[in-house]
């Protein structure tokens, strides 16, 4: 069971949604066609099949046009869904309805699109020990959401910003001089309960960071050769974080080096939607 996010947290970002597309004059095609008091029924249903997530952001869409209108929801963000499956029934205002529509099929089959990808990464290494992360690869004013997304999908997130965790990425090893010497400033800043992870490009660099023990090693853009080589080396003494060159076709045996992590930043910037579109009943 995925523990959902809360309404409070997702309202803000469904209403900047709904003010980005009503624009000053409200939907004026429904003005223009549909009776003010006129109700009707529909099904948001999947149209491909995929993993669904964001039921919440078609339902706060909804609401926030008519607080009354009433959404069903027949599968959990989560679940797996054929194509033709039907997510939710709603019943509503029908100006409010259509006018939420797209907001909510917009959020919903972005989040949904991720969760289905991260399924799919996180099928491809089943049976090996490797995690699927994500990384801060997200959508601007979405990461709260993508990130949920990606959860839903069965992988697990990374940092979720900047003030969570020391990442030492390359850039960082450059204006410090060494891999060494950055974690050893990072290791004296960090407060008892803040992680330290250093990127590393080479093994003469993984060495150079096991020496200084890190909480964790990102190891970027190696060979499989030397994944398989840094987990010799590291022996289970510190986790180990594959990164770079991973897509579906590579993942399976990135995994089998025997890294703990492996992080995809195309689980978030580079994902379809999942077709979901509403119908009316």
């Amino acid at each position: 069971m995925i523990e959902p996010l809360p309404d409070l947290l997702i309202a803000p970002i469904v209403r900047a949604a709904l003010s980005e597309d009503l624009g000053r004059a409200g939907d004026i095609t429904a003005q223009a066609c549909i009776p003010a008091d006129a109700r009707l029924t529909a099904v948001f249903a999947a149209r491909k099949p995929g993993v669904v997530a964001g039921l919440a952001c078609a339902r706060l869409a909804l609401a926030e046009l008519d607080p009354d209108a009433r959404f069903e929801p027949l599968v959990a963000d989560g679940d797996g869904v054929a194509a033709g499956a039907a997510l939710a029934r709603v019943d509503a205002n029908a100006r409010a309805l259509l006018s939420a529509e797209r907001t909510g099929l917009n959020l919903m089959g972005r989040l949904s699109g991720i969760a289905t990808l991260t399924r799919a990464y996180v099928d491809a290494v089943a049976g090996t020990k490797a995690r699927i992360v994500d990384t801060r690869k997200t959508t601007p004013g979405l990461r709260a959401l993508e990130k949920y997304a990606v959860r839903c999908g069965g992988g697990v997130n990374h940092r979720f910003g900047l003030d969570d965790a020391i990442l030492i990425k390359d850039n960082h090893v450059a204006a410090c001089g060494s891999v060494g010497e950055a974690v050893r400033r990072a290791k004296a800043f960090a407060g008892h309960l803040t992680k330290v992870e250093v990127e590393v490009d080479s093994l003469d660099q993984l060495d150079e960071a096991l020496a200084e023990a890190p909480d964790v090693i990102m190891l970027d853009n190696f060979s499989l050769d030397d994944l398989a080589e840094a987990v010799r080396r590291t022996g289970g003494r510190i986790p180990l974080e594959a990164s770079g060159g991973v897509n579906l076709e590579t993942v399976r045996a990135i995994a089998g080096t025997g890294v703990d992590v492996i992080s995809v930043g195309a689980l978030t910037h580079s994902v379809g939607v999942l077709d979901i579109g509403l119908d009316a009943v």
